[in-house]
């Protein structure tokens, strides 16, 4: 069995002590698509980070069998794209081509290959024809579609999204789902969206004060109201009978 994330006895605290993981053990095989579900300070986001070196803690993590560390810091991040909750955040070029482009320049790529790098992942993310337009002027949904094309043009082996459908009305929520959905690799959501999560996750894990409480299938999770509702994932069931 070949894992695309293990994680051994990971803990974070923040500088001000407070603890944002505790003792998280979780392994990840490759080609799964795995959300992360909790209340808002449980953790998600802090994890997520830890995927690819941006955060450095106690504990053990390898990506794709290579051991994250100082050493192979370079190579895992190759391997993993992160996919920031504001599109703002991953942003910062005159032009979409330059947004997309930046991530294989910085690798040492080839122009021509930068360019047809560029070309495949705008396409891939339904954005073909975008390359001279400003980030800036774009919608909200049309934003998230060119940073996901940031990750994509790094050709990742790993996908890590932090709330994709954050902010997003209904039609480019479900467009957003499908285009992730079509994404041939291992793939890592946190969110507060359910829909999303029963969507596009076969496994749903849920985190709590910084520890993993639950670990099981999408299905399974999405079907035990009282362990949602437990972890603040769905309404409590006085004020379910008070909105029918």
């Amino acid at each position: 069995m070949e894992y695309a994330i293990e994680i051994a006895n990971l803990s974070y605290s923040y500088p001000d002590g407070q603890q944002a993981l505790r003792d998280i053990n979780l392994a990840i095989e490759t080609g799964e698509s795995v959300a992360l579900i909790g209340a808002n300070g449980a953790g998600k986001s802090t994890l997520l980070l830890h995927l690819n070196g941006i955060m450095r803690s106690d504990g053990a993590i390898k990506i794709l069998g290579l051991p994250l560390n100082d050493k192979n810091l370079k190579q895992a991040r190759s391997k993993v794209g992160l996919v920031f909750q504001n599109p703002d955040d991953q942003l910062f070029s005159p032009t979409v081509f330059d947004d997309v482009a930046f991530g294989p320049i910085n690798m040492g790529v080839h122009p021509n290959e930068v360019r047809q790098r560029v070309s495949q992942a705008l396409h891939d993310v339904n954005m073909a024809g975008y390359e001279q337009r400003s980030p800036q002027h774009l919608s909200v949904g049309e934003k998230k579609r060119i940073a996901i094309a940031t990750i994509l043009s790094m050709s990742p082996q790993i996908l890590v999204l932090d709330e994709p459908t954050a902010n997003l009305d209904p039609r480019a929520k479900w467009e957003l789902i499908e285009l992730i959905r079509g994404l041939p690799m291992t793939k890592i959501v946190a969110s507060h969206d359910l829909e999303l999560v029963t969507a596009l996750c076969e496994r749903t894990i849920i985190l709590d004060s910084g520890s993993i409480v639950a670990d099981d299938s999408t299905s399974s999770i999405m079907s035990n109201t009282p362990l949602l509702e437990r972890y603040g994932l769905a309404p409590t069931s006085r004020l379910a009978i008070a909105f029918d």
